[in-house]
């Protein structure tokens, strides 16, 4: 087990090594380990080999000007110059807060970027301003349409936070597809197959292998099989890219450059890095934020209260499970995976800096 203070050391100590500056690895560590304390460990320690490759091959500026390119007083696009995508996303989101503040919504749509970590960690940026923030980004096309077997999207998360009043706060954090790559990436990892339903083999026949990707498999849209509304996963995962890309001029669908090995960086680009959409909504431009809070206590109780289904002992809110993992973990420490803190000792070695593997 390790505490959240040594991890967040390693993550810092490991940016730092990169050349990011203090403050840039010092934001860095507290999203990667907010992903490990929410029980997001898919976006958390096991992807510091991904970004340790980027930086290697050139593809990761740790000295980045992110800058506003183009604005109004509600909206913005945000060029992130090859940063880690922490950085521009953080930027972009407080972009979005600030504009809110201002005319009661910011709406930033960033460009130049890279992966993100977890979009949830922006959306809670909004909660302490009583504003409702969302968080969208484009990722790694491994994805296929409905009928296809041709890898065009990203997993593509959604996020949105909102504010309540002596409850918790709504937090949904998902991906448009019935699993994060990461969490196939943890299934390898661990030796384990995956549920049929949320991968295809290149032939598109459905497959429990979570190693498929590297031999031309793709992942699935929400709803796995038209019958079962893939198509409407789709279309989420649509939206998400052309919010993301297509307003931004970041690269969309298949040109989004890939975060990890085994995908090719195509020559052909129809713009600039990956992209993310981020939106802040201020709650008083609606009403006033104590009343909505107290109606969305209320909304949150009433969901409380409805009858479990059979073998269920409560129904949640999106949330609840990331909050107690959370609390849990904080206390208990985090646990990884052998072969993610072998390959975390690897790296650490060749960046001169220490990481000790504990059982």
């Amino acid at each position: 087990m390790y505490t959240y203070e040594y991890l967040h050391r390693f993550t810092h100590d490991f940016f730092s090594g990169m050349g990011c500056s203090e403050d840039d690895s010092i934001l860095i560590a507290d999203i990667f380990l907010a992903a490990e304390l929410r029980g997001i460990p898919s976006h958390g320690m096991i992807r510091i080999r991904d970004y340790y490759q980027l930086w290697k091959a050139g593809r990761i500026n740790v000295e980045p000007n992110v800058s506003v390119v183009h604005e109004t007083p509600s909206t913005a696009v945000v060029d992130g110059d090859g940063a880690v995508g922490m950085v521009a996303a953080s930027r972009s989101m407080e972009i979005a807060i600030a504009k809110a503040s201002q005319v009661g919504s910011g709406w930033v749509s960033t460009r130049g970027s890279n992966h993100f970590g977890i979009a949830g960690y922006y959306a809670l940026m909004a909660l302490k301003h009583d504003m409702i923030g969302i968080a969208l980004t484009n990722a790694n096309p491994l994805v296929a349409p409905t009928f296809s077997v041709s890898r065009m999207m990203g997993t593509n998360p959604i996020a949105v936070a909102i504010p309540a009043g002596n409850q918790p706060p709504f937090v949904a954090d998902f991906a448009t597809t019935p699993i994060a790559r990461g969490k196939l990436a943890v299934a390898e990892k661990k030796g384990e197959k995956v549920a049929i339903g949320f991968i295809q083999d290149k032939e598109g026949k459905p497959t429990d292998d979570p190693a498929i990707l590297k031999s031309g498999g793709s992942m699935l849209t929400l709803g796995g099989d038209y019958e079962h509304g893939s198509h409407k996963g789709y279309c989420l995962s649509a939206i998400v890219d052309i919010f993301c890309a297509v307003f931004s001029g970041a690269n969309f669908g298949p040109f989004v450059p890939p975060s990890v090995a085994y995908l090719p960086v195509l020559d052909k680009k129809v713009g600039e890095g990956t992209g993310h959409f981020f939106g802040a909504m201020r709650i008083d431009a609606f009403q006033p934020a104590d009343d909505f809070k107290a109606k969305m206590d209320e909304w949150i109780m009433t969901f409380r209260s409805s009858k479990p289904a059979a073998g269920r002992d409560r129904v949640l809110i999106p949330g609840d499970p990331e909050r107690e993992k959370e609390s849990r973990l904080r206390e208990e420490g985090i646990s990884l995976l052998p072969a993610v803190a072998k390959e975390m000792k690897e790296i650490a070695k060749e960046l001169h800096i220490e990481f000790e593997i504990r059982d």
